[in-house]
């Protein structure tokens, strides 16, 4: 099976705020940290994180080989954004993004 969008971090800029209005329409988070709130949404992670709000929501792909994926982008003309980087155990994330700009979030081992 390959890649599936899975999740979509939104960047905030007052990340308290933004929690009331998304818990409001999610229920409770399941993760609340200062810098990470996420929902389950029907086996979908809508996650909250202060961040720069120029680039906006950024959706993952969650993929099996993290640093094979992004070696088949990057040679494919893709550019990074950020580089791989632990946020859970086992878990890694990454952006890279398009000839045009967009992100490409990338999410696994």
């Amino acid at each position: 099976m390959g890649p599936a969008i899975r999740s979509l971090v939104i960047p905030v800029s007052d990340l308290g705020a933004a929690k009331v209005i998304y818990t409001a329409l999610f229920g409770a988070p399941h993760t609340d940290q200062p810098y990470y709130v996420g929902y389950n949404v029907d086996g979908f992670e809508i996650a909250l994180a202060p961040g720069d709000m120029v680039d906006g929501p950024v959706a993952n792909a969650d993929v099996e080989d993290l640093d094979a994926v992004r070696a088949a982008l990057l040679a494919a003309g893709a550019s990074e954004r950020s580089a791989p980087r632990q946020v859970a155990p086992g878990m890694r994330v990454c952006v890279l993004a398009d000839a045009d700009g967009n992100p490409i979030g990338l999410r696994g081992r």
